[in-house]
């Protein structure tokens, strides 16, 4: 690899604040009530901070999707077999799943990378990054060794820099692995000290029995192991998967690249906190797309701050939230870049002028 993750952490830059206000003040004089386009005025800000631009174009949109296998699998913690990792990965190439069908018909690219598929696929576009035939069963051993926990941080780096090479606009963060929302709530405990109950879900549908041995089992790993919640990579190493650190790569990769970056579901903001945790100021580059039905999620989202744009009820994954999230931060570019504003449009806004002064918003 061509960095150290401590070398990555240290290229990240805040965002740039003089940007920010031009873009607050170019808002203040929109031919809008003060404010009345909300979240879509906090994105247009914050997209201006990223690029240094006050107006910033989103031209090419893609879904960077990290695919391993779980040895926890092996407990019976998952209600979809082993072989789904390496299908949906296939398919994610050809745009049949439920996140690829999605971006494929509003032109989204799709970029599936293969950390650790256990199982045999015919997909030439699969990018090849293998680290090993999935993770080891964390109820007996580590799921990975340090190295490999940053071996798989840093190909997340190389692909959120080759997105920036490539002219990328806007990344998101998605993931293929029967079993992840076991290692994520697993990781998830760890890092926040919250308990078993308090984050685990039924991932993609498990009857009483499985999810209370589920559990047991998330519970079992972080007793046996320990994991240091100061220490993100310790965490990753010990009792997450090969996608959830590679997907934590793409964040910090993407602060590094100056890229906004969406999060997808409750495997992605896991992966996000891992990033912010790492570093605090990468936070600033991630925007939510869909609050996802996994209990897990609100928890991690409280602990980055982040508000989801989105209730739907989705559990998907895969990174199906963030081509709903693509359209929102056109939708702030488009406003930002082609509104008049009231000199503009042969507007007098001194109307505005007490809601102004007094800070008032219509509701």
């Amino acid at each position: 690899m061509s960095v150290t993750v401590e070398e990555l952490i240290a290229a990240i830059e805040p965002l740039n604040e003089k940007a920010m206000e031009a873009a607050r003040v170019r808002q203040g004089k929109l031919a809008i009530p003060p404010g009345s386009l909300g979240k879509l005025e906090d994105a247009a800000v914050r997209l201006a901070g990223i690029s240094g631009r006050l107006r910033y174009d989103i031209t090419r949109c893609r879904i960077i999707v990290m695919a391993a296998d779980n040895g926890i699998i092996e407990e019976g913690i998952g209600s979809a077999p082993r072989t789904v990792t390496a299908a949906q990965a296939a398919n994610m190439t050809r745009y049949l799943t439920g996140m690829s069908s999605m971006a494929h018909y509003f032109g989204d690219e799709v970029r599936v990378v293969d950390l650790g598929i256990a199982d045999p696929y015919d997909a030439p576009r699969v990018i090849d990054r293998r680290i090993a035939p999935g993770t080891k069963n964390f109820i007996h051993e580590p799921a990975m060794t340090r190295e490999q926990a940053v071996e798989a941080i840093l190909t997340g780096e190389e692909m959120a820099k080759k997105a920036k090479e490539e002219n990328i606009s806007v990344i998101g963060v998605g993931e293929m692995g029967i079993g992840n929302t076991t290692t994520s709530s697993a990781v998830l405990c760890a890092l926040t000290g919250l308990s078993v109950e308090q984050v685990t879900g039924r991932g993609g549908g498990i009857n009483d029995a499985a999810f209370l041995h589920k559990k047991e089992v998330i519970q079992t790993g972080l007793d046996k192991h320990k994991p240091d919640r100061n220490d993100p990579i310790d965490v990753l190493s010990k009792v997450g998967g090969f996608d959830l650190a590679a997907m934590c790569g793409v964040f910090l990769g993407a602060a590094r690249y100056r890229l906004p970056v969406v999060i997808d579901g409750f495997i992605s903001i896991v992966a996000a906190l891992c990033a912010a945790r790492l570093c605090p100021t990468a936070k600033e580059y991630m925007f939510p797309s869909h609050a996802s039905y996994e209990i897990g999620y609100a928890r991690a989202a409280e602990e980055l701050g982040l508000e989801p744009w989105f209730l739907l009820n989705m559990r998907l994954g895969e990174g199906s939230g963030c081509p709903l999230a693509f359209r929102v931060l056109e939708a702030a570019c488009a406003f930002t870049n082609n509104m008049a504003t009231f000199d503009e449009a042969s507007i007098d806004d001194g109307y505005l002028d007490e809601i102004r002064e007094k800070d008032c918003y219509t509701v």
